[in-house]
């Protein structure tokens, strides 16, 4: 594991800034996209922004056939972090609430730390542990606003068991990026660099996110209400929680490790609070203050030497 620094820290606090964002979007879009066909369009249109950067992975028969020899591996990593996670999560949006979605998403390091214990042999540090209960208060601050009353009034529904699914995908997806199969590293791995590796896997995700869309309209019938801001939606989902928030995450997560990067997905909901604040109107509150202090103590404190 390579020791934090300030390049690291920018690494791994983006994407939950830009997912954030994502989470805000993805609930203002309710009612006008459906939640699997908003999926979908945002991999389609990432995938033809990386494109012009990425091509060399597709461009010729040698290119393509690295891609059929590893086409289960790659298409497993795809499937839990582009296609299942994220249509997961704008699914969970249309019947869950957003302080549930947010408080199911702080369970990520311990999910991460189970996976990396049962699967990978990774057993956590006591600090590791400390580190995620300060992460979770702080997380807890920001939903509850607070008042513990807060937490006693969630009740939980489908969505949020959807939400769950997800956060479990993305932790797997993380540990597959931190310890890839066989075919994917060392020697045996192709000569990709991120735009390539990210062209693959939003390729692979697009053929998901566009079953999974065709489905959706053949069982509910729903149409997408296209209007202006239904297309700037599309154009930052696909730039900013796609393209640059996975590349960043994708470095984050292969110098760091899963358990320490879970550390700072629980940013999310604080800039969430933060953003929904801002478009509501709402100056931030002392609880903000509170809960960034105990979220930084976490990451600080499992990511010790």
């Amino acid at each position: 594991m390579v020791k934090l620094n300030a390049r690291l820290v920018l690494l791994l606090t983006l994407p939950p800034l830009l997912w954030a964002g994502n989470a805000v979007v993805g609930r203002l879009m309710v009612g006008q996209v459906p939640p699997l066909a908003l999926n979908a369009m945002r991999w389609v249109l990432a995938s033809l922004l990386l494109l012009p950067l990425g091509w060399r992975a597709i461009a010729t028969p040698a290119a393509r056939a690295q891609i059929a020899q590893r086409w289960p591996e790659l298409a497993l990593l795809s499937f839990l972090g582009v296609g299942c996670y994220n249509s997961l999560q704008y699914l969970a949006l249309t019947t869950s609430t957003p302080l549930n979605v947010t408080l199911i998403a702080a369970s990520m390091p311990l999910w991460m730390m189970g996976i990396g214990a049962v699967f990978y042999q990774v057993r956590p540090r006591g600090r590791e542990w400390l580190g995620a209960a300060l992460s979770l208060g702080g997380v807890l601050v920001v939903l509850s606003r607070g008042s513990v009353a807060a937490l006693a009034r969630v009740h939980f529904v489908t969505g949020d068991l959807l939400m769950l699914l997800a956060v479990m995908s993305w932790a797997f997806y993380s540990w597959l990026l931190a310890r890839p199969p066989k075919s994917m590293r060392g020697e045996a791995r192709p000569g990709w660099n991120w735009a390539e590796l990210l062209l693959v896997q939003t390729l692979f995700g697009s053929a998901f996110g566009a079953t999974a869309a065709s489905a959706e309209f053949a069982l509910t019938g729903a149409t997408v209400h296209w209007s202006p801001g239904v297309a700037v939606a599309l154009l930052y989902v696909a730039v900013g929680p796609s393209v640059i928030a996975y590349r960043c995450w994708g470095q984050g997560v292969t110098l760091v490790g899963p358990a320490v990067a879970a550390f700072f997905s629980n940013l999310t909901p604080l800039f969430a609070a933060v953003l929904s604040a801002a478009m509501l109107g709402e100056a931030p509150q002392p609880y903000h203050g509170v809960a960034f202090a105990l979220i930084v103590a976490g990451i600080a404190v499992s990511s010790r030497r």
